[in-house]
């Protein structure tokens, strides 16, 4: 019955989209995604929430009361928790897809040869891409949703138009997993996996989630304004402030591209580790 029903959807797919490699069926990794979170996942998950929102606390609230306000390109003057609450939501959106795309993934991919048996079945290799990256933008959603439930009550979301950071962080979250499960797919140690962190500690303390870039001399706003992460935060920033601008769909497209890019990536990779 289980050979018949593949035989089935493989037949049901010819002359459609990447038939070679896709057989619509990227739910079932979420639905294998929720079985292990809800029995023991849970509890990585939900520790990451709680970055965010201490170094809010921390900073936002404790540093903030000596450094003030922040005067803004538009000549807007805010607290300083006002400022750093757009980073700190990028960057929750950014971590929560990162390392579900990353660390997850490499160990279901060298240690419990979890895709090899997956692309045995009518599973293709982009089903496998997409139902991993989407498992990893639900867990940047999650963590988004819950600094939102922080940030909204305690005042720091001043316009209307921050409700569209919610979905702004869903595409965050999309690009960086994308791009994660791609590079991660190219590594074969531990010891390459500990370049994820190198790469994401310099993003966060570089991209403005702290201090505008109007600090750094003009070449090096230049450089840093093209990191994914000040991508990010300006978005998001944008939107939570209420400075709404057809500078957004800069923004936008950039993700747009990440995503198409990593998916793409992801699957080539994947069909040429397991489906030679």
């Amino acid at each position: 019955m289980i050979i018949e029903n593949a035989v089935t959807l493989a037949q049901s797919r010819r002359g459609h989209f990447a038939e070679g490699s896709y057989a619509g069926r990227a739910h079932v990794l979420l639905e294998r995604s929720w079985m292990a979170f809800k029995n023991s996942a849970w509890i990585a998950v939900l520790s990451g929430f709680f970055e965010p929102v201490l170094y809010l606390l921390s900073f936002g609230y404790g540093l903030g009361h000596l450094i003030g306000t922040i005067s803004l390109p538009n000549g807007r003057v805010v607290s300083y928790a006002m400022f750093i609450a757009p980073g700190l939501l990028a960057s929750s959106a950014m971590n929560g897809a990162i390392y579900d795309s990353t660390w997850n993934v490499f160990f279901k991919l060298k240690f419990d040869r979890i895709y090899q048996g997956m692309l045995q079945t009518s599973l293709g290799s982009l089903d496998v891409a997409l139902g991993e990256i989407g498992w990893a933008l639900m867990r940047g959603l999650a963590y988004t949703i819950g600094f939102m439930c922080v940030a909204v009550p305690a005042g720091l979301i001043p316009s209307w138009w921050g409700i569209l950071a919610i979905p702004a962080s869903v595409l965050i979250a999309f690009g960086f997993a994308s791009i994660g499960m791609a590079i991660t797919s190219c590594f074969t140690t531990f010891q390459q996996m500990d370049l994820i962190n190198i790469a994401l500690l310099p993003l966060f303390l570089f991209s403005g989630s702290f201090y505008p870039l109007t600090v750094y001399p003009g070449y090096l706003q230049a450089i840093l304004k093209l990191s994914p992460l000040w991508q990010a935060i300006e978005m998001v920033r944008d939107l939570t402030l209420g400075v709404v601008s057809l500078g957004i769909l800069w923004h936008v497209l950039y993700f747009a591209v990440m995503v198409a890019i990593g998916v793409t990536a992801t699957t080539k990779r994947l069909t040429k580790l397991f489906l030679r």
